[in-house]
């Protein structure tokens, strides 16, 4: 990044700054040009041309000449999280039916993509949600709202001895993975756009630390429907009660975690610390002691591997509640 020192003037009762000449050659600029001034939070400024803002979005060709199937998906997810607008799909022939259902599929994944144009050889599809208008904090709290549901149903059905606990979580991991991608659309056209960051009023560091927290919620969502997987079945053979006390602790854990994170509350991060020690204390109890009383080997690993999950789910919420930093009014 080319820095350039200006010196302010005065004329009259203004006062002015002249703007490097090569910005203006590669933006197209002339006299009489609008240019839109946003105040950032750390008393920079941004300028931009204010005609970008009417501007059509970026969009992405994709070739399916030998394209295998798997690559045609992961390229169309990946223009969608690099935050092209427009993906259009060019066939070297007719697009077969099967490759059709493949890009629909992967389009059910990802919020925000239709199709709005499509014939023999083509297919259009466009982001059709203003960026500008969406609320990265809501995102994030309904990713953990379904989260927080899918954990809670598998411990309530723990109580009640239900045995399919894995079909709890099915549909609901995929809809969390929507909500995830979404976010790291969002983040990487912020980090791209500063007057996208600007509108959604997030400075460099909320930006690092939404990405941040988002991986940790999406990986705490595949691990409780890991978690599922590993109690369905094993009612018989294992008791559940400080396993169960366990889970609470780790769901009261989420909870304050995305509260705190969201709102930038210490004190909760602070609490967080709190409930995983008493986590830990029942996690060592059920290894320590309580595994001693199981005579079959299968039950102890049954155990271990439950009590592994729970406690890598417990760390998604401390290193959420991590990122909490203090905030400081300067008077």
């Amino acid at each position: 990044m080319l820095q350039n020192e200006r010196r302010l003037q005065k004329i009259g009762s203004s006062v002015l700054m002249s703007l490097p000449a090569e910005w203006i050659k590669t933006l197209g600029l002339k006299k009489g040009d609008i240019l839109s001034i946003e105040n950032n939070h750390d008393n920079s400024i941004t300028i931009f041309p204010a005609r970008d803002r009417n501007s059509q979005g970026t969009e992405i060709t994709i070739h399916l000449f030998d394209l295998s199937h798997d690559k045609l998906i992961n390229q169309i997810y990946g223009a969608y999280l690099l935050g092209y607008d427009l993906i259009k799909i060019i066939g070297k022939t007719q697009i077969d039916f099967e490759n059709r259902e493949i890009i629909k599929k992967a389009m059910r994944n990802l919020v925000g993509l239709e199709i709005v144009d499509e014939d023999g050889l083509n297919m259009t599809i466009q982001f059709l949600l203003d960026a500008r208008s969406m609320n990265i904090s809501k995102i994030l709290k309904q990713m953990s709202s379904i989260v927080n549901g899918t954990h809670r149903d598998i411990v309530s059905a723990m109580k009640t001895g239900e045995t399919h606990i894995d079909l709890l979580v099915r549909g609901r991991d995929d809809e969390v993975n929507r909500q995830y991608f979404l976010i790291v659309r969002l983040i990487r056209t912020a980090m791209m756009d500063r007057r996208l960051a600007s509108s959604l009023d997030l400075s460099n560091i909320d930006i690092l630390d939404y990405r941040i927290a988002a991986n940790h919620l999406e990986n705490a969502g595949d691990l409780i429907s890991k978690l599922s997987s590993q109690l369905s079945g094993s009612f018989d053979e294992i008791k559940y009660k400080k396993i169960i006390e366990g889970n609470y602790l780790i769901l009261e854990m989420q909870e304050k975690s995305i509260s705190g994170f969201i709102t930038k509350d210490t004190e909760k991060s602070s609490q967080v610390v709190t409930l995983f020690n008493k986590f830990n204390a029942i996690s060592n109890f059920i290894k320590n002691d309580y595994i001693k009383l199981e005579g079959n080997y299968q039950s102890v690993l049954n155990i271990i591997n439950i009590i592994y999950t729970m406690d890598e789910i417990a760390k998604c919420w401390v290193d959420i509640a991590d990122l909490i930093k203090p905030v400081y009014s300067i008077r």
